[in-house]
């Protein structure tokens, strides 16, 4: 069985108000984009985890797939699997690319292995994964609340436009992005701004990592810029960083050389 994880972006990310708990509520706009990982699952006498592609830092056992299969396991009666991972997507990018590879074998593990495990059980078994995973069960545009595992479904139309995404392969730490930013527990008008049209976002949805990242990397700055001048019609960070995104109006006629880069049409 093999299906691809797709990346996903931040349309306006606030950060509302430090928890009990040391986490942060925020408020965002979740929204897939079709550039993505290939997860492939075999049933198997031994359990066996493989990679290709980019290069996965960190121990093996910390991958998001292999914990999906023993949060599943830890329920369910199933069999091992042999599971290769080829990474596309850039890690540390605010791209949710591990996330949905975790998600991604949650539902592919209650296919292969027909458990009718319901949707909600399946979020909730991804909340334990990470805060981004509960999203790719369901894989539709949603306004996260919470740590960014309380969704609702909200339609944004992008259909026809344009995307790019552009890393300067810079890591920003989460936890040092997090300490930068002014919380503000104010109300929003996020959700009121998303139904207003795509040309306004530039003045109305922001991202409030990236007020702290800019100041630390101004090059991350100079590239939304670029996009904008290159004629987005809207240009953000997602996450806490470091990709920047373009959304576009005709196919963008642009190149990062030095920079990877991804293009394609919501």
């Amino acid at each position: 069985m093999i299906t691809f994880p797709n990346a996903k972006i931040n349309i306006g990310l606030n950060i509302l108000r430090k928890r009990a708990d040391e986490f942060h509520d925020i408020e965002s706009l979740f929204y897939p984009v079709a550039f993505f990982d290939v997860l492939e699952l075999v049933k198997s006498k031994e359990f066996e985890f493989t990679s290709s592609g980019l290069d996965i830092p960190g121990y093996s056992a910390n991958n998001l797939c292999i914990k999906a299969y023993n949060i599943i396991k830890n329920d369910y009666s199933i069999g091992n699997v042999k599971m290769h991972l080829h990474k596309v997507i850039p890690m540390g990018a605010g791209l949710g690319g591990g996330s949905a590879n975790g998600a991604f074998c949650i539902n592919m593990l209650n296919e292969l292995f027909e458990l009718n495990i319901s949707i909600k059980k399946r979020i909730n078994y991804a909340a334990q994964l990470g805060s981004d995973c509960p999203f790719f069960i369901e894989n539709r545009s949603a306004v996260a609340a919470g740590k960014g595992e309380v969704l609702r479904p909200f339609k944004v139309n992008l259909s026809g436009k344009w995307i790019i995404l552009v890393n300067p392969n810079i890591h920003v730490s989460t936890a040092d992005a997090f300490n930068g930013v002014t919380v503000d527990d104010s109300k929003t008008d996020l959700i009121d701004n998303l139904t207003s049209p795509l040309s306004s976002w530039k003045e109305s949805i922001i991202n409030k990592f990236e007020t702290s990242v800019f100041r630390k990397y101004p090059q991350i700055e100079s590239l939304k810029k670029e996009l904008y001048d290159s004629g987005a019609e809207y240009a953000s960070m997602t996450g806490s960083g470091s990709t920047i995104y373009g959304i576009f109006d005709q196919e963008p006629a642009l190149s990062f050389n030095q920079f990877f880069t991804w293009k394609g049409r919501f």
